[in-house]
């Protein structure tokens, strides 16, 4: 039902308007709804009337309507799953505003970006490639389009850092950003929301949701590491802030520029300008060969315990990465100390007895034979009992408070600024079963690295068996984007995102026909599967142009979820 129901306005409803949220008749009851089209003139039979309006505001307009019909077809959704993107969790009502006064002049610099916003102009996407917070760099873009009368909205991957930098930027400018988080309450958001939309020269500080907001004259739009999995929607829309941010920019005409230390090849590939960073986007990194110990040692090399000891004794902090809290991602054979890989496509090798990037049998080293393999990772506890048994006590996970402390991606930006970060395995994340293994692992071990003061001493070292690997090389050379466009044209030759599309079907309580239907579905286009992932089937689709597909796919999930499936559909897979 994309194309809706159709009403009649009664004549004491003044305000109706695209974008209006609206109470309506539906099979007997009142239902919410969104005006999506108004027109006048005679109907070819009797229509019910709108029952009333809710809220003041409408939210969302023609141009942003558009986007969020793009939206339901590129991820395979209802546009009514779509349209409450945009609006406020409360009724949008009016609410005093006024503009943001900012302290300091503003400056645009020698920058091409503060330049145009200071001129009213537009130029290409920028990304500012540097070790961040860019506060300083981003109070002074505020300060440029407030001053402008625009508003200007930064996004962020986590509750924790939006905080943060709205904080930072408060102590910076003066005047405290509006918080768009789960964290703040809907009054308050609603209130921020309603700001955005009355009073141009407003500054907004948000988690993903605020991506799809609909913000009046909105000079500029920054995306902080738009390459995170936090920004991307994890159920279905799934909506990534990079991809919906473009689209509006183009259709919208504000300016858009990101932010990180490691781009992501999607920015590369669409053309978006690299800006680096004057000075080196992260400290010093060292590579630990791990083939310089005889295998059956422990998890951590004794230079690596050594490293640890040192930072103790100077009364310093160390932050211990584990990357997977679960069984370890890659292997070694114990006889003669090569990575466990997989013959037929390189993956890195678990316990597993069959691949699982190729499903091909896997059996002895294939270069001495050897039966016994020894795990290079962990699991959290494991590392943490290891570094206890070798070190002693003041080992606790990050947030524990030890001199020593030990957690995993998610617990990054928890970490204090420390002396010395250690990652344990990283070959197991690098030759993970995916296209993507290399530039996740990359955008991850410069996070970690950033958890390191830079200093005198201070550094972050790297476990492998990898050592000259082209992401160890961008690591010590503090230069990603020289590696990204090597995987980039690799990326192009061998036919993967994002010079093709790819999309991820995932349905639980699959029907019996699922897989000829999706087979029929995709003619001449690749897909793979189905694969057991949990307790749901997966398949990937790939090819140069899956808009076609993604047409025909809309009607035949409905029908699926009608029949008591669970369907996912993935459009922009980050994670596989």
């Amino acid at each position: 039902m994309d194309d809706g129901f159709s009403y009649r306005i009664p004549d004491d409803l003044t305000n109706v308007q695209i974008g209006s949220i609206v109470r309506v008749p539906l099979g007997g009851r009142r239902v919410r709804g969104y005006v999506t089209h108004v027109r006048s003139g005679a109907t070819d039979r009797p229509l019910k009337d709108i029952a009333g309006v809710v809220g003041e505001l409408p939210v969302f307009d023609r141009r942003l309507l558009t986007t969020l019909r793009w939206a339901a077809m590129h991820y395979v959704a209802p546009v009514s799953a779509l349209l409450g993107r945009p609006a406020p969790p409360n009724s949008p009502r009016r609410f005093p505003a006024r503009p943001m006064s900012v302290e300091g002049v503003p400056d645009p610099g020698d920058s091409a970006l503060g330049q145009a916003l200071a001129a009213g102009t537009r130029i290409r996407t920028q990304y500012l490639v540097g070790s961040g917070p860019w506060v300083d760099e981003i109070a002074e873009l505020a300060r440029v389009v407030l001053a402008g009368g625009r508003t200007m909205a930064v996004v962020l991957p986590t509750i924790t850092e939006t905080e943060r930098f709205g904080a930072a930027l408060h102590g910076v400018l003066g005047v405290a950003p509006h918080l768009v988080t789960s964290h703040t309450s809907a009054a308050s958001r609603t209130r921020s929301w309603a700001a955005a939309e009355l009073e141009p020269g407003q500054l907004l500080v948000g988690t993903r949701e605020l991506a799809a907001w609909k913000l009046g004259a909105l000079g500029l739009a920054v995306v902080i590491q738009e390459g995170r999995p936090a920004m991307t929607a994890p159920q279905t829309p799934t909506l990534a802030v990079q991809t919906l941010l473009r689209h509006r920019s183009r259709s919208e005409g504000f300016q858009l520029a990101f932010a990180g230390p490691v781009p992501t090849t999607e920015a590369l590939a669409a053309g978006v300008e690299i800006v680096p960073s004057r000075r080196r986007p992260w400290p010093l990194v060292e590579i630990v060969d791990r083939s310089e110990e005889p295998p059956g040692g422990g998890l951590l090399l004794d230079s690596t315990v050594q490293g640890i000891r040192g930072v103790l004794r100077r009364g310093g902090h160390a932050f211990v990465f584990v990357t997977h809290r679960g069984d370890a991602a890659a292997f070694r054979c114990v006889a003669c100390g090569a990575l466990r890989r997989c013959e037929r496509c390189g993956a890195a090798v678990s316990r597993s007895d069959r691949c699982q990037r190729c499903d091909m049998p896997l059996g002895s080293c294939p270069d001495c034979g050897g039966e016994r393999f020894q795990a290079l990772g962990a699991a959290l506890g494991t590392v943490m009992a290891e570094l206890r048994r070798r070190i002693g006590a003041g080992v606790t996970p990050v947030g524990g408070g030890g001199p020593v402390t030990v957690g995993s991606e998610k617990d990054i930006v928890d970490v204090i600024a420390c002396d010395l970060a250690v990652i344990v395995d990283a070959d197991g994340p690098l030759l993970a079963p995916h296209y993507r293994a290399e530039e996740d692992s990359l955008r991850t071990f410069a996070r970690v690295a950033l958890t390191v003061e830079r200093g005198r001493g201070k550094r972050c070292l790297i476990q492998t068996l990898q050592p000259n690997h082209r992401v160890f090389g961008a690591l010590r050379a503090g230069d990603p984007v020289v590696a990204l466009r090597a995987m980039l044209e690799e990326r192009e030759r061998d036919r993967f995102p994002p010079v093709v599309e790819l999309m991820a079907i995932e349905i639980g309580n699959a029907p019996d026909a699922a897989n000829a239907e999706i087979a029929a579905l995709v003619r001449e286009e690749s897909v793979l599967g189905p694969a057991r992932s949990g307790d749901r089937l997966r398949w990937l689709i790939s090819g140069p142009d899956l808009q076609p597909i993604k047409v025909r796919l809309r009607s035949l999930v409905q029908t699926w979820r009608d029949g008591g499936a669970r369907v996912r559909i993935d459009a922009d897979p980050v994670r596989l």
